[in-house]
C-alpha cells in the first residue's frame, strides 16, 4: 500500500473533523440561545437530533482516523498487509478497497 494513499485519508479525516468540530460550536451556540424553540418547528429537524446526527459522524471520523494511524504504524513497522490472525498477506485487492484492513477476508469473515 502507498502511503500516500493512507496519509490523504489522514488529511481528509482531518478536514472532515474540522468542519464536524464547527458544526458542533454552531449547534451549542444555537442551543445557547435561550429563544431557540426548535422542538416545536415543524419544518426542520431539532436541535438534539442535528447534534446527533453531527455527534455520529464525528465518531465515525474518528474511528477511521484512529485506524489509518495505525495502518501507518504498520507500515513504519513492515507488517502492514499481514493478517494479523493467520499472518498470510491480505491480498492487494482488499487493501485498495479497505486500506486500513488488519485481516485477510476468510479470517475476517471467521
Amino acid at each position: 500500500m502507498n502511503r500516500t494513499v493512507l496519509a490523504e485519508r489522514l488529511r481528509a479525516l482531518d478536514d472532515q473533523l474540522a468542519r464536524l468540530d464547527a458544526d458542533a460550536a454552531s449547534l451549542r451556540a444555537d442551543r445557547a440561545d435561550a429563544t431557540a424553540d426548535d422542538e416545536h418547528d415543524p419544518e426542520g429537524s431539532t436541535l438534539s437530533g442535528e447534534w446527533q446526527r453531527v455527534e455520529a459522524l464525528r465518531e465515525a471520523a474518528l474511528r477511521d482516523r484512529a485506524a489509518v494511524i495505525e495502518a501507518l504504524g504498520r507500515l513504519d513497522a513492515g507488517t502492514y498487509g499481514i493478517c494479523i490472525r493467520c499472518r498470510q498477506p491480505i491480498p492487494a485487492e482488499r487493501l485498495e478497497v479497505m486500506p486500513t484492513a488488519t485481516m485477510c477476508v476468510p479470517c475476517a469473515s471467521a
